[in-house]
This record gives C-alpha cells, structure tokens and sequence, in this order.
C-alpha cells in the first residue's frame, strides 16, 4: 500500500487560486476524507493527486517517489492508482465480468490469470453471481460496485473516489458507505475520498481534512472535529448546531436572550463570544427545572422527533427519540438541562457560515 506527501500545494487558475498552501501526510492503510462545499479545492487536490492536474507550485510524494513537482509530472497510469468516478463510467455492451477485466485484457494478461484476479475481486466487491449481467441489468449500487472493483483489479498502491455515491438514493447511498469502507479494510488500501456529505465523512473516515475557500479548516478524527469544532464553520458543517451571543466575565457564560449563566470552559477569555449548542444536546424534562422553556413546535421524523420551543427570548430546537412526542406536545412548559455546548470567542458568525465557492 501507500503513503502520500503534500508539501505546499497550491493550484491556480488565471488570477484565481482555488487552493491555498496545502500540507498533508496521508498514512498507509489510513482512510482519509476531503470534506467541504462545492468549490472549497477538494476535487482539485484529489486531480493532482492522480495526475490529471499539475500544482501551480508545491510537490506530491507518493511512497517517497517523487510524482508531481517543478519539473516534474508523472502521468496518472504510472502512478499506480485506482480511480472511482462520481459516474459509473462502465461499459454498457459488457457483462460485469469483462467490465472488471478489461484494464488486464490491456495489459495483454493471460486468460487464467485475468479469470482468477476478477473472480477474487468480484468476491471482495459481492458481485460473484452478477459476473455475466450486464450494467442495464444492475442497481446504481451494483454498477458502483463494478467500478470500484476495475479499480481494485490492479492491486493498487492507493484508492481515489470522487463523490462515488452522490449519484444514489438516499438508502443505497447508505449501504454503500459502510459496503466501501469494509472493502477498504479487507484489502488494506490507502482510501482518499472526496465528497460535501458530512455524513459520508462521519461514517467512513479515519481522518477528516475540513477545507473551505481553499483553505483548511480543521483536521482530526471524525470524533474530535464533531465535539472540539475549532470554529462556527467547522460546528455548522458537521452537523446541526444553533448559535446565541454570549458574554464570558468571572467564570461564567451569560446567555441575555435565555436570561441564563453557563460555566466557562477553562481559557476563556472575557468579553463577548458566540455560544454553540447542539439539538441533541439539550434535554427536556417535564419536572421543574433552572431553565424553562415552552414547546412551540414539534415534527415527528419516525426515529426522532424535532422541537422548537421559546426560551426568554430566544427559539431553541431540540432533537429527542420519536417516541418523546408521546410525552411533549405543543404548548407544554418544560424545564431543560443543557448537555454540552460550544463557546467561540466573538466574531462576525454571519461571515463565518458563508459557504465560499
């Protein structure tokens, strides 16, 4: 397998730079994720990785070797890469079987030795009893199944996937998340992927690089991103998250439009700030409480049920299990224990949660 080098990527286009200095190391077997919106330079770092792109300055190692620098370009089919394409790009007048097989036809492989590497791969991706199927016979998730595994064929040092699943319904694209990443497990590849679906991110990745406006934002385990954001941009990008200002004086956090004090987290410093809160970490409770609040709306979503409700004179929402609605209806006054919640010094939020394109 592989491991990747980025010392000071940069990539303009004309006057326009859509990536600003980049800098990563991406370890053997680790399964890294670009995340960010449209336009942020994810895409862009992913084609310079393969070779399709050259960076305006900056160098990319892969195990070592020098691929891309100066005056230096190595072509993307001497990298040793695999590619997944955001479409399928499989062949519509071959079954599966020659559809995975024919970057070893090619190659001029020999006919038993193409017949057993497809049959493993076919195995590894569960596409074995589609081998004689062609694409307009198989599901959006069975034809990605197929690409992925032409990728996999030539045992590559390293996987890049584009956007794979951002062509499939919401329940395929599910399945497929946890399908991909278990096929990158059992075969031990080095994983790059790139998408703007936090969700993806949160499933699969070992790491996640959080980039905006061609600049990185965070990096970190999916855990540590969530819980620890080092912005509002961070917070609001993974996951729902709701922002209040605050005040930071003597150890406490005042909330003027809740009317409540909250402690400070150790390091703040006084003076205003932006207080994050997640939905689901506030807790309802229909016994009197320090901070009372009344429901004004409630959506039932089956597996949870979302609240807004008015407190002092601000709206909180509130994510609990569906079956809450059975206890919480519109109108009721509760008391609420805040869980958990972010504290950011002061700054324009407005600005901050701008996505930059």
């Amino acid at each position: 397998m592989a491991s990747v080098q980025l010392s000071r990527l940069t990539k303009s286009y004309g006057k326009v730079q859509v990536l600003k200095e980049f800098s990563e190391t991406f370890q053997d077997g680790e399964f890294i994720t670009l995340l960010g919106p449209s336009g942020c330079g994810k895409t862009t770092i992913l084609r310079m990785i393969a070779g399709f792109e050259k960076p305006t300055t900056g160098e990319i190692r892969i195990d070592g070797v020098l691929v891309s620098g100066e005056k230096t370009l190595v072509p993307p089919e001497k990298r040793n890469i695999g590619m997944v394409f955001q479409s399928y790009a499989v062949w519509p007048h071959m079954n599966v079987f020659d559809n995975v097989a024919y970057p070893l036809r090619v190659q001029r492989v020999g006919r038993a030795d193409i017949a057993e590497r497809v049959q493993r791969i076919l195995s590894l991706v569960h596409l074995e009893q589609y081998a004689d199927r062609l694409p307009s016979q198989l599901s959006g998730g069975q034809q990605q199944r197929v690409a992925l595994g032409r990728a996999l064929l030539a045992e590559p040092k390293l996987l890049l996937l584009d956007e794979p699943l951002s062509n499939l319904d919401a329940k395929l694209r599910e399945t497929m998340r946890f399908e991909i990443k278990e096929i990158a497990r059992a075969s031990g590849i080095t994983v790059v992927y790139v998408t703007h679906d936090q969700t993806e991110a949160m499933a699969m990745s070992d790491r996640i690089i959080l980039i905006n406006g061609g600049t990185v934002q965070q990096k970190g385990s999916p855990e540590e991103i969530y819980q620890h954001p080092v912005n509002p941009f961070v917070a609001d990008f993974l996951g729902k998250v709701d922002f209040f200002p605050g005040t930071a004086a003597g150890g406490t956090v005042s909330l003027p439009g809740w009317g409540i004090r909250l402690p400070a987290p150790e390091g703040c410093p006084a003076g205003p700030v932006t207080v994050g809160i997640r939905p689901e970490n506030i807790r309802m409770k229909q016994e009197a409480g320090d901070i009372r609040g009344t429901i004004t709306r409630c959506y039932y979503l089956g597996d949870t049920t979302d609240y807004r409700l008015r407190v002092g004179e601000a709206e909180v929402r509130i994510t609990a299990d569906g079956a809450s609605r059975l206890r919480f209806r519109p109108g009721d006054l509760v008391s609420l224990e805040i869980l958990d919640f972010m504290v950011f010094p002061d700054q324009n939020v407005a600005e901050q949660l701008q996505i930059r394109t």
